[in-house]
């Protein structure tokens, strides 16, 4: 079988219908921040609000990269928009500065028509008032929404109602990226309904994004089936953080239409604003803004592909949190196939917890294949409490204590004497490991330098290595070093109740 027919094949691009889905030191800002005014609800008068009709034609169901599976199982369902209007690009006429403190000015107007798909729980009274925006990641070539495949069972069990926006040029008509095949993106996909779609080009991106805040607010009648947003928050993983990242310091201050950002594995720098402006590296958050940033990073991310975010480190602020996570990497088998299932019963929590013992070096049946197993570590559970914990920072004004740096000595991760990264957000599968996690080493595709690594000890050595005192004792460590985790808020007990079944019952080698 050819590759682009395998890739369509297995996994990484499926139709899904109406109910498918993929189901510095911070230690001097420990103390918690003043009460946030979050805008909640933004002034009618301050946004502009985009028609908001639903998609109709073609194939008749919605088009991106993920595996389903059917979530009216657990009282969600699924739906597809086209939104419209006319967008704003900004210019600055001042060099834009590492400080995030910018001011931009409007520029051109061009008219826009893309699409958004919402995920909503079916029964009105099991909606948390929440509404997350996720910033559809086009890395590959097509729309993918990696934020919901980490966090999707998170969001179910607590009720959230999901937003995936088509901000960018590519997920429509395809251009620069790291594609791995050709003829994914919407037009190409299904011309017949996504053919009058139009994207006037990424630096129109940013106000896209603010107007489908602000359809949330205001065209929820339509868009969210007639819920109503308690709180609105942006989201986006790799490619789409460091757009964000350009979004709160240019746009930030324009806009109150978010209550919060969530900007999930960014690098040292923002996306371009526009096409002739420069953006500086080492780029921090701006410190001015009225609602909460929490910057969540893998180890990848610090050092790894370029990303180099430890060059734009920056003390915690009232309104300013970035958790860095031990063992974690870019991307992981979690939310390249695991997730795509996981419908929260525990099946996944036991195929995560396997796969650091068995971990895989390809995915998707060979499409894309590394040199070395791909990492299977933490990533996911430690992205659901951040998420939690900024919902909690929203609701309540509590920001989250601040959590401590992962160890970096010489542009390089400072090594415990497993070769585990020593600081940084612990869990139980780097202080109780059972294997060697990593956001770096890897080598093989253009992709992989984002998969890290895992690294079981060999089967002989297993017991002398991760097993020094005895089954009985590594699984007493392992749960306590657990109820630290969530102790400390790393981890939410609601995903801790199934670790604790996961680790009893896991076949470790003898």
């Amino acid at each position: 079988m050819k590759t682009w027919q395998r890739l369509g094949a297995l996994l990484v691009v499926t139709f899904l219908g109406v109910g498918l889905v993929a189901c510095s030191s911070n230690s001097s800002s420990s103390t918690k921040g003043p009460k946030v005014i979050a805008p909640s609800p933004p002034s009618r008068d301050s946004v502009t609000v985009p028609t908001v009709v639903p998609a109709t034609g073609g194939r008749g169901q919605a088009f991106i990269a993920a595996a389903g599976s059917d979530v009216a199982a657990v009282g969600y369902e699924q739906s597809e928009f086209y939104i419209s209007g006319t967008a704003t690009a900004y210019q600055s006429g001042q060099p834009l500065t590492v400080d995030g403190n910018w001011s931009v000015d409007p520029a051109t107007t061009a008219a826009y028509k893309t699409r958004a798909i919402v995920r909503r729980p079916t029964d009105p009274a099991k909606f948390n008032g929440n509404v997350i925006v996720e910033w559809f990641n086009v890395s590959g070539g097509l729309d993918a929404a990696p934020d919901w495949t980490y966090t999707h069972v998170e969001l179910i069990r607590e009720g959230y109602a999901w937003v995936g926006l088509s901000a960018q040029v590519v997920g429509i008509d395809g251009g620069a990226s790291m594609a791995l095949v050709a003829g994914f993106t919407l037009k190409a996909a299904d011309p017949e309904r996504y053919g009058s779609l139009v994207h006037p080009g990424d630096q129109y991106s940013y106000d896209m994004y603010t107007q489908t805040g602000a359809a949330v607010w205001f065209a929820n009648d339509v868009l969210l089936g007639g819920l109503r947003p308690e709180r609105v928050i942006a989201i986006g993983e790799s490619q789409s953080a460091f757009r964000l990242t350009t979004y709160v310091n240019a746009i930030g201050p324009k806009t109150d239409v978010w209550d919060g950002y969530l900007i999930h594995s960014r690098g040292t720098s923002g996306a371009a604003l526009n096409i002739d402006v420069k953006m500086p590296a080492d780029q921090r958050i701006r410190i001015d803004l009225k609602v909460p940033v929490l910057q969540f990073q893998a180890e990848t991310d610090m050092l790894g592909r370029g990303l180099n975010f430890v060059g734009a480190r920056q003390p915690d602020t009232e309104m300013i949190r970035t958790w860095e996570v031990a063992g974690s990497a870019h991307a992981d088998a979690y939310n390249l196939g695991i997730g795509d299932t996981d419908n929260g019963d525990g099946a996944g929590d036991a195929a995560l917890f396997q796969a650091m013992l068995t971990p895989p070096s390809s995915i998707y049946g060979g499409v894309i294949s590394c040199s070395t197993p791909i990492n299977a570590g933490p990533h996911t559970y430690v992205l659901r409490a951040s998420l939690n914990a900024l919902d909690n920072w929203i609701r309540t004004g509590e920001a989250p204590e601040s959590r401590p740096l992962l160890d970096i000595n010489s542009g390089a991760f400072v090594l415990d004497a497993k070769g585990i990264v020593t600081g940084g957000i612990r869990t139980p599968q780097v202080d109780v490991p059972v294997a060697i996690l990593s956001g770096l080493g890897q080598t093989g595709s253009a992709f992989c330098g984002l998969f890290g690594t895992t690294m079981p000890p060999p089967p002989a050595a297993f017991a002398s290595w991760a097993l020094p005192n005895g089954r009985a004792a590594f699984d007493a460590a392992w749960i306590a070093s657990l109820d630290d985790a969530v102790a400390k808020g790393n981890i939410l007990e609601a995903d801790a109740v199934q670790l604790r079944v996961v680790v009893k019952n896991a076949k470790l080698p003898s």
